[in-house]
């Protein structure tokens, strides 16, 4: 069976289908989670705004989907509570952290440190990461399921960067610096 042969019409066939084919592994879901920390990534906080409050959360699942037009994906958790502010909303954004904001990333990971709180600022009066090496604002356009994650899809209509900062990474589990 290939791809172009599946005639999906809704998202709940889609996920009936990748029940179906699902194939019989010898390997746990943390297995597969810690293999894929094998690939470093930078990291970034997804955010949101719902009844005027912004909504955060660290991830590192983001990758450019598109050049022309500017689109993004994140792949967000069904369980996670960014999950339905997401899609309750109309926009999302997306903060690269830079190498300093250690601490921003542990705080929206559920790693709270009491008296700290990271600061927004506005950009089309939409919340993002302040001092974030680059902040994307998108317009939501598709949400495709995929497991027991969701697959995001934003179309870039504002976007802010800083040169000459190195990036938060993240690899196997833990936070790394890189030399440039």
């Amino acid at each position: 069976m290939t791809v172009a042969n599946l005639q999906v019409t809704t998202l709940g066939e889609m996920v009936n289908i990748m029940k179906a084919n699902q194939p019989e592994v010898d390997f746990t879901a943390r297995e597969f989670r810690n293999a894929m920390g094998k690939f470093a990534t930078g990291v970034v906080v997804i955010s949101s705004c719902h009844e005027g409050q912004p909504h955060a959360m660290t991830a590192n699942a983001f990758m450019s989907g598109s050049l022309e037009p500017a689109m993004v994906l994140v792949s967000v958790d069904n369980k996670a509570a960014s999950h339905e502010k997401i899609t309750l909303g109309e926009c999302f954004g997306i903060s690269i952290l830079n190498e300093d904001q250690l601490q921003i990333s542990n705080h929206f990971a559920g790693k709270r440190q009491e008296g700290f709180d990271p600061e927004f600022e506005y950009i089309d009066g939409f919340p993002v990461i302040k001092d974030a090496s680059v902040q994307v604002v998108t317009k939501l356009q598709f949400a495709y399921p995929c497991g027991d994650h969701t697959l995001f899809v934003g179309l870039v209509t504002n976007l802010q960067q800083q040169e000459g900062v190195k990036p938060l990474i993240f690899h196997s589990g833990k936070y790394a610096h890189i030399a440039v």
